[in-house]
C-alpha cells in the first residue's frame, strides 16, 4: 500500500519554489485590469491550445469594438468570430451568456477588484454562468492582482505527483489547497512555474523524469511510465 498523504510543510514548499525558480526564473505579470477580457480568453482556452485561443480572442475584439457589441450579436456572428479557437457554438453562447448575467456596465471591478473580499468575490465569479473556481482565479489574479492561484489541468498533475496536493481531491478542494500552501506574494510565480513545468518535463503519459529538476524531491519518480 502506498502512503497516506500528508499535507506539505512550508519548507518543501519553498524548497519545490526555489528550485522551479532556477529553472524557469521568476516570472512577472502586471495585472492588466481588464476582468471580463480575461474571462472571455478563459473561456476560449477551454479544450484548445494557447495558439488558437489567442488567435479567437483577436478575432473576437477586431470584430467588435466592445463587449457590449459581443454581447448583443448574434450569436452566429460571434460563433463565426471565435471559430479557430474550437467548439465555437458551445463558448459563443457560453460568452453572451456571461455577459448578459453581468449587466451594465460590463465590469468586473466592483465585484471582483479591491477592497472586495477575495472569498466574496470567488463567490460573485463563480455564481456566473458556467464559471468555475479555476477561471475566477484567471480572472482575480491575472485582472486584478488579487490572492488566488488557478489549478489547470497541468498545475493540478505537476502539484499532485509532488505531493503539494491530495491526489484524486475535488476542484473546489484543490483551489483551497493551493491557494492555502502558497506564500503570499508567490501566486503568480508558482501557478506559472508549475505550468511550465507541466508542459515541458512533467507531461501526462511519458514524464521526462531523467530531465527533471525536481526529480530528487518527488515521489513519483520512475513510477508513471518515465520516458527512458
Amino acid at each position: 500500500m502506498s502512503a497516506a498523504w500528508a499535507a506539505p510543510t512550508a519548507r518543501r514548499v519553498r524548497a519545490i519554489r526555489l528550485r522551479l525558480r532556477e529553472g524557469y526564473g521568476i516570472p512577472t505579470m502586471a495585472p492588466h485590469g481588464d476582468g471580463v477580457g480575461e474571462l472571455v480568453l478563459t473561456v476560449l482556452s477551454q479544450s484548445t491550445n494557447d495558439r488558437n485561443r489567442d488567435v479567437a480572442f483577436l478575432r473576437l475584439r477586431e470584430r467588435f469594438a466592445s463587449w457590449e457589441q459581443v454581447r448583443d450579436a448574434p450569436q452566429a456572428e460571434v460563433e463565426e468570430a471565435i471559430r479557430p479557437g474550437g467548439i465555437s457554438r458551445v463558448k459563443s453562447a457560453r460568452i453572451q451568456a456571461i455577459l448578459r448575467a453581468i449587466g451594465d456596465p460590463l465590469d468586473l471591478g466592483p465585484l471582483a477588484a479591491a477592497p472586495v473580499p477575495v472569498p466574496e468575490a470567488q463567490a460573485a465569479l463563480c455564481a456566473l454562468p458556467g464559471v468555475g473556481r479555476k477561471t475566477a482565479a484567471c480572472v482575480l489574479l491575472f485582472a486584478y492582482g488579487r490572492r488566488d492561484v488557478p489549478v489547470d489541468t497541468h498545475v493540478s498533475r505537476v502539484a499532485t505527483r509532488l505531493g503539494l496536493l491530495r491526489p484524486k481531491a475535488s476542484f473546489d478542494a484543490l483551489h483551497d489547497a493551493m491557494l492555502a500552501l502558497t506564500p503570499r506574494g508567490a501566486e503568480l510565480e508558482l501557478h506559472v512555474n508549475l505550468l511550465r513545468h507541466g508542459r515541458r518535463t512533467c507531461i501526462a503519459q511519458r514524464p521526462r523524469c531523467g530531465a527533471c529538476e525536481l526529480r530528487r524531491m518527488c515521489p513519483k519518480v520512475g513510477v508513471e511510465r518515465p520516458a527512458p
